[in-house]
C-alpha cells in the first residue's frame, strides 16, 4: 500500500500545516507532497517530495520543472504517469499565472521594459529558443500572446508567415515579437537581425506594425528597436 498524507504523523502533513499556519508556511518539498498526494510502499509522500526537490536543486531548482519532459520525470524513481502530469499541470499553471498577473492584458505598452517584464520569468529559464508573438490593439494593450514556434536545444525554429498567422486572425493593429536566448546572453545573432528585417518588412506588406522584436536574456533583455531596426 502507498502512504498517503492522512497516514503521516500529523507533524510531517503539510495539509495540516496550511491548515494551521496558511501555505506560506509550506516548504517547496511540502508543496511537491501536496502535488504528488501519495509516496510507494517504500517510501512515503514526504521523503519522495524531498528526493524530487534535490533532484531539480541539481539544474535549476523548482523553474527546471518547466523544462522536463513527462518522459523526464517518469525516469524518476517513484514518478509514474500521473504524478508526472500533475507536476506538469502545476507548471504550465504558474507559468500562465505569471503572464497574467496584474492582468496584463489590459496593460498599455509604452516600451520594451513593459513587454520584458510581462515575460522574463517564463521565457528566461527555456532550455530551447521559444519565438512568440504579442498581439496588441489601437491603444497598445495587450490582447493575448501566442508561441510561434519551438526551437530545438542548439537551434530555432522561424517562420515568417506562420509569425503573423494569429495577428492576421484577430485583426490586432500591431505586434511584439520576442524569443528567449537559452545562453542567457540576449545579443543578438546575424540570424536575430535578419530576422528581425523579414518581419518589419512582412508586416508592412500586412498592415501590421511591428513595434519591436525582444531577445529575453537570464534577467536582461535586448531590443531590436533600439538598435535601429525598425
Amino acid at each position: 500500500m502507498a502512504l498517503k498524507i492522512k497516514e503521516l504523523p500529523k507533524s510531517e502533513r503539510p495539509y495540516e500545516k496550511v491548515e494551521g499556519k496558511g501555505t506560506e508556511a509550506l516548504t517547496d518539498a511540502d508543496l511537491i507532497a501536496v502535488i504528488l498526494g501519495s509516496g510507494t510502499r517504500d517510501e512515503s509522500v514526504t521523503d519522495m517530495a524531498k528526493r524530487l526537490m534535490a533532484v531539480f536543486e541539481r539544474t535549476d531548482g523548482l523553474s527546471s520543472l518547466y523544462n522536463k519532459s513527462l518522459e523526464e520525470l517518469k525516469c524518476i524513481k517513484g514518478i509514474g504517469r500521473v504524478k508526472a502530469i500533475r507536476l506538469k499541470a502545476v507548471a504550465e499553471l504558474s507559468k500562465r499565472m505569471n503572464s497574467r498577473k496584474s492582468g496584463f492584458e489590459k496593460i498599455r505598452i509604452y516600451g520594451a521594459k513593459d513587454i520584458s517584464d510581462m515575460y522574463m520569468e517564463e521565457m528566461r529559464r527555456h532550455d530551447r529558443e521559444i519565438f512568440k508573438v504579442v498581439l496588441l490593439n489601437t491603444r497598445n494593450a495587450v490582447m493575448r500572446s501566442h508561441d510561434v514556434s519551438i526551437g530545438t536545444v542548439n537551434s530555432s525554429l522561424f517562420n515568417s508567415s506562420m509569425a503573423f498567422k494569429e495577428a492576421v486572425r484577430s485583426a490586432c493593429a500591431s505586434v511584439v515579437f520576442l524569443h528567449n536566448h537559452p545562453s542567457g546572453d540576449p545579443s543578438p545573432s546575424i540570424q536575430d537581425i535578419e530576422c528581425t528585417k523579414e518581419l518589419v518588412k512582412s508586416g508592412k506588406i500586412l498592415g501590421i506594425n511591428v513595434l519591436d522584436h525582444i531577445i529575453i536574456g537570464d534577467g536582461t533583455f535586448v531590443s531590436m528597436k533600439n538598435y535601429g531596426l525598425l
